[in-house]
């Protein structure tokens, strides 16, 4: 068992000492993380990376029980508190706002980093995700991983138990059915 397993074991069995030291040394993956989904945004937001892995450890602390079985659930679950995160910071900041043009959408990972995306993106994106909850939970889980976290097929295959060719199926259903509902 790797260093990183037992500590998630210590930290599951409630050893906050042990949790610190699993954030401290996935630190820098979960910068990683926090960084590209941050890169799709306008960079004047008040969210930057290490406030976001700072407000991602104390949604962990808050949790106060760790569920996750390895590096790569604990990376996934990571993203998901991000996209989390994120999107409170959205809804927030759109609710000040109250308006504004609406933002070219792309769920296209390759051209994403070259689009600004707004509050209301990042908001119906994340109301288009519940819809697809709705239908295929595992299709949100690669979104997220995928496109909230910038995970590999082979992390996201590892994470969901799938092959990595199904995670690419899933992609491309996934983005399919967003665009659509993103349309509407």
């Amino acid at each position: 068992m790797g260093d990183i397993t037992q500590l998630i074991v210590r930290a599951r069995a409630g050893e906050r000492g042990a949790f610190d030291q699993l954030f401290q040394q996935l630190y820098p993956d979960l910068r990683r993380i926090a960084h590209v989904r941050l890169s799709r945004h306008v960079r004047d937001t008040l969210m930057d990376t290490t406030v976001l892995v700072h407000e991602c450890y104390m949604k962990f602390v808050q949790a106060q029980r760790l569920t996750v079985e390895d590096r790569v659930h604990f990376l996934s679950y990571a993203a998901t508190a991000m996209r989390s995160i994120i999107v409170d910071v959205a809804r927030a900041a759109r609710a000040e706002r109250r308006g504004g043009d609406a933002a070219h959408v792309t769920l296209n990972t390759e051209h994403a980093d070259s689009l600004a995306q707004g509050e209301d993106q990042i908001v119906d994106i994340d109301e288009a995700l519940k819809e697809l909850a709705k239908l295929d939970e595992r299709l949100v889980r690669v979104v997220e991983m995928r496109y909230f976290a910038g995970m590999t097929d082979a992390e996201i295959g590892a994470a969901l138990g799938v092959t990595d060719r199904t995670v690419r199926r899933d992609w491309e259903k996934a983005r399919l059915l967003l665009a659509h509902a993103l349309k509407s």
